[in-house]
């Protein structure tokens, strides 16, 4: 059999190249030749016209037969919501995150409930087998049945799955393993994308449900080639604030459920715990009302979220005021000021603003654009807001006020938690209002100004 040889490809132009260089000779690019994995040259016995290989049979789309993915839950909540019901068999997740955020304690929860039930095969490349023996010893897990790899070749990795076939594999860290078919070092892109496109194809063919450690850079990009995580079925992050015990896992690619989802967990000595009800957690109710506060509905996925807003705005003594934000695009704050002073008439141009959501939550939606305002009004005016109102929708550059997807979800999960007036678009006024809370519809800036002062 031929040897396998390998070529250096351009991260820029995409050019390919014999033996490594410093630039590329194509775009002229620097540094952006990494090494890969490709196949020896066909023979040249005989002159052929076309392409060698053989010819595959096609199908026509309605004779393709299908059945329901049978789930497997992983017996914590949380988890099998992101994940949309449970792991799929021959699926592939990857799992990213800050060091120390929690992600191998998930992942060791994770397999010994599911150890009890099905064999699962827990692949180190970082830990020894003592220290996973000590983790799941702190943790208090009953997971004798967990069967335990210390290996990084992801040939013999692959070989000994295949041997003793585990219905899950979790691979910590994707980072740490190599094959023996490239010379370049583990971790570096090349390496990433070869280990795991053989542990890809492993999963695919035999079936088993496959969970990838990926490690992050500063930026909390997931470390590697962009290249995996296209190669991947689901990409989950875990996000939280360093020194809080809230850990928030979120996919931002899912095959098998809904993107966008967002999982709960509280880091305590026994692991991670989920939480089912987290708005009582973001919900942080004052024993009086304070200026500056204002509670939001947030779309997480599928699960409506209510969060607290808190807004500072004191006088600047800066030629040019501060505008923080935390948990919201500050970007998109200043625009809003801007908004509020057109087609509100209140000015902030001398004063600072700073922004919170509470509980560490990131939200990205339009939603919070009224609320975010509304809670800057309250602290400038420092009129506090009635402890039992709740806000939400976008706000456009003409002064209107903007329906969001999910109106009725977000006013019975209010309703539910005792909130009694809402304040929302025209549009989102559903028909008929939940039980129990008085809704306000606005189609302007202006009009929830009046109704909110």
């Amino acid at each position: 059999m031929a040897k396998t040889r390998a070529s250096y490809v351009c991260t820029a132009c995409g050019a390919v190249s014999t033996k490594w260089a410093g630039q590329c000779a194509d775009c002229e690019s620097w540094n952006t030749l990494e090494e890969t994995a490709s196949a020896p040259p066909a023979g040249t016995g005989a002159r052929t016209v076309g392409y060698a290989g053989n010819a595959q049979a096609i199908s026509r789309l309605a004779d393709v037969t299908y059945s329901e993915d049978s789930r497997t839950p992983t017996g914590i909540g949380e988890l099998d919501r992101v994940l949309g019901g449970g792991l799929v068999p021959g699926s592939v997740t990857l799992l990213g995150g800050d060091p120390g955020i929690g992600k191998s304690t998930l992942l060791i929860q994770t397999l010994a409930a599911l150890s009890a039930q099905q064999p699962g095969l827990y692949v180190s490349g970082e830990e020894s087998m003592q220290q996973i023996k000590l983790r799941a010893m702190r943790l208090s897990l009953a997971a004798d049945d967990m069967q335990l790899l210390a290996e990084t070749c992801v040939e013999r990795i692959v070989a000994t799955a295949q041997k003793h076939t585990p219905s899950t594999l979790v691979i910590d860290s994707i980072q740490t393993i190599y094959s023996d078919a490239l010379q370049s070092a583990p971790g570096s892109v090349a390496q990433v994308r070869e280990s795991a496109a053989q542990l890809v194809r492993f999963a695919k063919q035999s079936g088993v449900a496959l969970l990838i450690v990926g490690h992050v850079t500063k930026e909390g990009q997931l470390a590697g080639p962009r290249v995996l995580e296209h190669m991947v079925d689901t990409v989950l992050y875990f996000e939280g604030e360093a020194g809080s015990r809230l850990r928030m896992v979120r996919s931002v690619k899912n095959r098998f459920g809904a993107v966008n989802e967002l999982g709960v967990f509280a880091m305590e000595e026994s692991g991670l715990i989920g939480i089912n009800n987290p708005s009582a957690i973001f919900l942080s109710r004052h024993d009086e009302p304070v200026s500056g506060s204002v509670i939001m509905s947030v779309m997480e996925g599928t699960r409506p979220l209510l969060v607290e807003l808190q807004a500072l705005v004191e006088d600047s003594h800066l030629g040019n005021p501060r505008r923080l934000a935390v948990g919201v695009d500050g970007a998109r704050l200043a625009m809003l000021l801007a908004v509020m002073h057109r087609h509100g008439g209140i000015t902030l141009h001398d004063q600072d603003v700073y922004l919170n959501a509470v509980g560490g939550v990131r939200i990205a939606e339009t939603a919070a654009d009224l609320p975010m305002l509304l809670a800057c009004l309250s602290s400038l005016r420092d009129r506090p807001a009635p402890q039992d109102l709740i806000a939400f929708g976008e706000i456009g550059l003409a002064g209107e006020v903007r329906p969001v997807p999910n109106g009725l979800d977000r006013l019975r999960t209010a309703a539910k938690h005792g909130f009694k007036r809402a304040i929302v678009p025209l549009r989102n006024l559903p028909k008929p209002a939940p039980k129990g809370i008085e809704l306000v519809g606005v189609s302007r800036l202006s009009e929830a100004i009046d109704h909110f002062v």
